[in-house]
């Protein structure tokens, strides 16, 4: 006859005996101590159910034969629907302790099958488990093996989770209360709390009387099973004062399929707030150049472009779960993605990056993407110029008169196929830049040399020619010599009335010149969306006049001279990362200027729409997505609610306007928008140094002239449009951007500290004084100076750096 207890020794449990406790036998097959357990299989609870009382009887006798006088014991369900990886049914059944004597565990064994039939049961399984095939119904409820531990008398019970259950992120959580458990989970309590990540405690209890060693230990034994285990386990555990007791282990169910959203790198490419035209024309792009790149990494996938960039309240964000399906094929940990997503918090270490054996069958990918990569600057020698001419055989302002909206459209399209490879370039060119720039200043650091103070580009006059600032310097010398009427003009921005006036004819030639090579820029190079220069000449006079020269600070800066001429690696990448980094300036530029020819096509559509009553301005086109403006074209939609639906959208976006969204979003909802305040900001020190002085934010090219000398400059981000700025602040903080952006060039290049990748920066408003850290990355928020402050802060108030 088949025993009715079972005891969880080194065989093999049947099936009746339930998920949880064969789960029970799996930890301690695997020798991690468990206390003594046993369990009685379903088999007893279908005669229950049948009314079977000589199955009581002998239930009895068995009990009687392992429970002992003085011991307790906690009884709980085992049910065949509990603990697995699809539901995990936790607190839906029942759990009794400090169960003493052979009658009450008797009892409390049959009060645990009696509530497992209970309405409560039923309706989680109809909600969560309607229609699996996999479950066993019995009446309303499951089948339901019984576990019957023995109690530990606990110092500390709590819970374990080898990864963040709610984001899933690569962390170990531990959550314990002093004594049993069951105020933890039945009583609410609140419980002390600890977070560990790659080494690192990122959060601690206050409560300094619980060891840390016992926690650590949780922790390790945490990590050792789900690693033995080979997945996601939550864990509850018990301390007695000396030996740590596994009493139960479950799968994390609830993050499966969790997809989690990072701006970091999107909003380098696509900052701000992004129009639904220049969404759904500049965004497919890059998202296609991204899955060419991986493929050449990891030979052919699943990738869909469509699914690696995802708009949340107009803003760009990369699906970083796609990015995981690649390095999960490199045989790399998924993990590593949180490194690339910037979700490294402070205090935690770095992520595993280990390769497999899976990353070896990958190798001649990897070989050919290398080879490939290092012989890149023939391919920009040789389609830099291929694409200059092709490009500019297209009107800068295309008539809208002469051309129909299909002859505009069928433009757009071959502009589209030229522009496709034109980013590849452009991102290619920009991901070479900055790893020669890491690999030399790698090599800097390894004899001595501080790379913040090494002039990578000394002698490079070529770079000029793509540097605005450096021609507006040129232009305010020629402003310097005209006469009080005409710099009145300049000063004003009044374009058309100081092209009128006489004498100036060298400024406007030099004017105009200066127009035809940097027309093209506007707020954001990376689309379309906003005002390119040629737009808004009269606020780029304004420039002119208003610009003044980087303020010198005494300081030399080390050059390729004063380095050892030995070191061939050295010189490899000096000469790569200077090489790329000239690259990088003339192909970004034909970059946006490819943008500028998108939304000078659109808008040409857009004026012959304003024509037929169906926009009330050229630039209202940008409010509508490409489809739509397609539809329009080919007949599919007569256009008569484009006016009311650009109105829509543009409430939409002016409400998302000063919206603050968190980094990275976990889920497919789109996170409420907030406002935070704080004392202490930070981000990503770029540029070494200390300055204190008033904020003044500048979110476009209309805030270019809000800037005054010794100003802190708070932008979302830069390109080279934004140069000029930076002459005459004193300091410059950016929501965006890592070392090598163009924020951090600059500001190094000029020698004023900088911070970028600030959170929430814009939210600071005109005139707080603030102190910049850029050797720690922190920007202290102060109406006026500290009392008491040292003579070192006297000097970085004044703008001492």
């Amino acid at each position: 006859m088949q025993k009715m207890i079972l005891h969880l020794d080194n065989h093999p449990l049947p099936d009746s005996a339930g998920n949880k406790a064969r789960n029970l036998w799996l930890l301690r097959s695997k020798k991690f101590p468990i206390p003594e357990t046993y369990v009685c299989p379903w088999d007893a609870y279908l005669a229950f159910c049948k009314g079977d009382r000589a199955m009581l009887q002998m239930l009895a006798a068995e009990l009687a034969a392992i429970i002992q006088t003085g011991k307790l014991y906690a009884v709980r369900s085992s049910a065949n629907i509990e603990d697995s990886l699809e539901h995990s049914f936790a607190g839906q059944f029942s759990t009794i302790l400090d169960v003493a004597g052979v009658d009450n565990v008797l009892k409390a064994i049959q009060d645990v099958w009696t509530d497992a039939q209970n309405v409560a049961v039923g309706a989680y399984i109809q909600k969560k488990a309607n229609g699996h095939n996999g479950l066993k119904m019995a009446g309303t409820a499951c089948n339901v093996a019984v576990i019957i531990q023995e109690m530990v008398t606990p110092v500390l019970s709590g819970v374990a989770f080898s990864k963040n259950p709610i984001t899933s992120l690569d962390e170990v959580i531990v959550e314990a209360v002093k004594g049993h458990g069951t105020s933890l989970v039945q009583e609410g309590r609140t419980p002390l709390r600890w977070v560990y990540k790659w080494g690192k405690w990122l959060s601690v209890s206050e409560d300094n009387s619980v060891s840390l060693e016992v926690i650590q230990k949780v922790v390790d034994g945490t990590r050792k099973i789900a690693k033995i285990l080979t997945k996601e386990v939550d864990l509850e555990w018990v301390f007695d004062g000396e030996q740590l007791y596994w009493v139960q282990l479950r799968d994390i169910t609830s993050i499966q399929g969790i997809a989690f959203y990072s701006n970091r790198m999107a909003k380098e490419m696509t900052p701000g707030l992004v129009q639904p035209l220049v969404w759904s024309v500049t965004t497919p792009n890059p998202s296609k150049v991204w899955v060419r790149l991986l493929t050449e990494v990891i030979g052919k996938n699943d990738l869909d472009p469509k699914n690696l960039t995802r708009a949340f309240h107009f803003r760009a964000y990369h699906n970083m779960a796609e990015f995981g399906k690649v390095f999960e094929s490199l045989g790399l940990p998924p993990e590593s993605l949180e490194m690339m997503a910037g979700m490294i918090p402070p205090g935690a270490g770095k992520p595993p990056m280990k390769p497999s054996m899976r990353t070896l069958t990958k190798l001649p990918h990897l070989l050919r993407f290398l080879y490939d990569k290092w012989t890149f600057d023939r391919k920009v020698e040789k389609q830099y110029p291929e694409f200059y001419k092709d490009l500019h055989q297209y009107p800068v302002w295309p008539d809208p008169t002469r051309n129909n909206d299909k002859e505009l459209i069928k433009k757009i399209d071959q502009l589209q196929i030229k522009n496709w490879e034109l980013t590849y370039l452009t991102i290619v060119t920009i991901l070479l830049m900055q790893a020669y720039n890491a690999f030399l200043n790698r090599q800097l650091k390894k004899i001595d040399i501080d790379p913040q103070n090494f002039n990578l580009m000394e002698g490079m006059d070529e770079l000029e020619r793509y540097d605005p600032a450096a021609q507006l310097e040129k232009l305010n010398r020629l402003y310097q010599a005209l006469d009080a009427d005409s710099q009145a003009f300049i000063q004003a921005g009044e374009y058309a009335a100081f092209q009128q006036t006489p004498g100036n004819v060298e400024f406007n030639q030099q004017f105009d010149l200066f127009m035809n090579d940097f027309g093209h820029l506007s707020d954001s190079t990376g689309h379309f969306g906003s005002s390119p220069w040629r737009e808004t000449p009269g606020l780029v006079l304004g420039l002119v006049a208003n610009y003044q020269k980087p303020r010198e600070d005494g300081s030399v800066r080390l050059t390729y001279q004063d380095l050892p001429k030995t070191n061939r690696m050295l010189k490899t990448f000096y000469t790569r990362a200077r090489k790329f980094r000239l690259y990088r300036d003339k192909v970004s530029t034909l970059f946006s200027y490819s943008l500028m020819l998108f939304r000078s096509h659109y808008l040409a559509i857009g004026s012959r729409w304003v024509s037929e009553g169906l926009l009330k301005e050229p630039a209202d086109i940008l409010f509508l997505y490409d489809d739509e403006v397609r539809e329009k074209i080919v007949g599919k939609n007569d256009g008569l609610g484009f006016s009311a639906l650009v109105d829509q959208r543009k409430r939409e976006m002016e409400q998302a306007k000063d919206a603050i969204l968190p980094s990275v979003i976990f889920g497919e909802e789109v996170p409420l928008m907030y406002a935070t305040a704080a004392e202490k900001l930070s981000g990503t020190p770029t540029s070494k140094g200390y300055y204190t002085g008033p904020v003044r934010v500048v979110r476009s090219l209309e805030d270019f002239h809000k800037p005054r000398p010794g100003d802190v400059l708070v932008i979302p981000y830069s390109d080279v449009s934004w140069t000029p700025l930076f002459a005459q602040v004193g300091a410059v903080i950016a929501e965006s951007g890592g070392m090598l952006s163009h924020s951090s060039i600059i500001a190094r290049e000029y020698n004023i500290p900088a911070v970028v990748s600030v959170a929430n920066a814009l939210a600071l408003a005109d005139d707080t004084q603030v102190t910049v850290d850029g050797y720690k990355g922190e920007v202290l928020i102060h109406d006026s100076l500290p009392v008491g402050h040292s003579e070192i802060e006297q000097k970085v108030a004044d703008g001492v750096r």
